[in-house]
């Protein structure tokens, strides 16, 4: 997937659940995260430990109809 399309959204929602091509998900907030476009990489700060993700392994994210900002 690509990661300017997995940031919009989360710049969207606030939150994403973001699955992996490992089968691992993720729930990924917007003050935890950061993307690194050059190296194709989220950066994600959970409360126990730092995420490098590639972002070529993102497979699908999921969104929070309860989260979403109304324009």
């Amino acid at each position: 997937m690509k990661l300017t399309f997995v940031e919009d959204q989360l710049k969207k929602w606030g939150e994403v659940i973001v699955r992996l091509a490992s089968g691992e998900t993720l729930e990924i907030h917007l003050g935890d995260t950061t993307f690194d476009h050059e190296n194709n990489l989220i950066h994600y700060r959970s409360s126990d430990a730092l995420y490098y993700i590639d972002g070529a392994s993102v497979e699908s994210i999921k969104l929070h109809y309860s989260h979403v900002e109304t324009e």
